[in-house]
């Protein structure tokens, strides 16, 4: 039997495990036989909150080696847990220094897959903060970003993640466009398949 490591996708600010992206990426493990190494669990809000999820999920995992692949606020935290918890990390589009821009987001939001309302103050910002972390092992991370990115600079991923492997894609946009053709890649990354990336 092939390395099977498990993978925990983390989704971005106000979404959730229905986002395209966490539903492609388990529909994929799923039909490589793999959804048993596949987690995508619900983060809350609350940053503190959500590093406790993920705190107890690792401590499940303890065993098992682990890739962490995050998008958006998801590779924030993501690269939290890489440092924390020595494992892999995938970044899609991620955020950097997301509490600078907390402002924009104050008052009620409403996620973007559940509907649910939830209220932003200026503690999210400080909270966020505390889950800073740089990348002390490069070799660990692989930055995946797309230059037409509406919602956040690609360009601060680019350099905040300079010593890291990056694959930097011409156009596209937040969401990430054409995403699940980078999914054998990411799980060959996830294997340690150093070579697997185009």
């Amino acid at each position: 039997m092939s390395y099977r490591p498990h993978i925990i996708y983390l989704h971005g600010f106000l979404s959730s495990p229905l986002s395209q992206k966490a539903q492609e990426m388990a529909t994929w493990m799923s039909e490589q036989g793999l959804q048993d190494y596949f987690h995508c669990p619900q983060l809350p809000m609350d940053p503190n909150a959500a590093g406790v999820l993920l705190q107890g999920l690792f401590f499940h995992l303890a065993n098992e080696d682990v890739c962490v692949v995050g998008s958006s606020l998801g590779g924030f935290f993501a690269t939290w847990a890489a440092e924390t918890f020595a494992c892999r990390a995938v970044l899609i589009n991620p955020a950097v220094r997301p509490y600078e821009r907390i402002n924009e987001y104050l008052g009620p939001q409403r996620n973007y897959q559940t509907g649910e309302i939830h209220i932003i103050d200026i503690r999210f910002a400080d909270q966020l903060k505390e889950f800073e972390r740089q990348p002390s092992q490069p070799k660990r991370y692989w930055l995946l970003t797309q230059t037409g990115d509406e919602v956040l600079d690609y360009q601060a991923g680019v350099n905040y993640y300079s010593a890291c492997r990056q694959t930097i894609i011409k156009g596209g946009d937040h969401g990430f466009a054409d995403f699940q053709q980078w999914l054998p890649e990411i799980w060959g990354f996830a294997q340690g398949k150093e070579n697997c990336i185009r």
